[in-house]
């Protein structure tokens, strides 16, 4: 099993507007609001396109601390959240579709620090 390599991270924090005005000053990104019904996160963009989100912590971001959670490209996710278990991690999320053919889950690894699993396919 090979890793698809980092593919995006996300920032959820209780107020993120002065993270998302931080951000494009300070790294030069522009923004596109998504809208997420009653409120907006933000896609955050640089010449090449979309590179990060900066999300509030309502909903499935609850609960997550206020760090950058990079996102790894993984082939079969099913596989690697139980890889995780086996090898002293928990799952914090369960799989969750996130996109047409993509699904994600989210992993606290024996040392504490978060990652996200997220794989590109047609699986249900």
């Amino acid at each position: 099993m090979t890793s698809e390599g980092f593919k995006w991270t996300d920032l959820s924090t209780g107020d993120p507007s002065p993270l998302r005005d931080f951000y494009a000053e300070v790294v030069g990104w522009s923004v596109e609001y998504v809208d997420m019904g009653g409120y907006s996160d933000y896609v955050m963009k640089d010449e090449h396109g979309a590179v990060a989100g900066i999300c509030h912590a309502r909903g499935i971001n609850e609960g997550l601390p206020p760090v950058w959670l990079p996102y790894f490209r993984v082939q079969d996710l099913q596989h690697s959240l139980s890889a995780c278990k086996n090898r002293g991690g928990r799952v914090t999320l369960n799989p969750t579709p996130c996109g047409k053919g993509m699904r994600y889950g989210v992993i606290q690894d024996p040392c504490g620090a978060y990652a996200a699993l997220i794989e590109e396919s047609d699986k249900p």
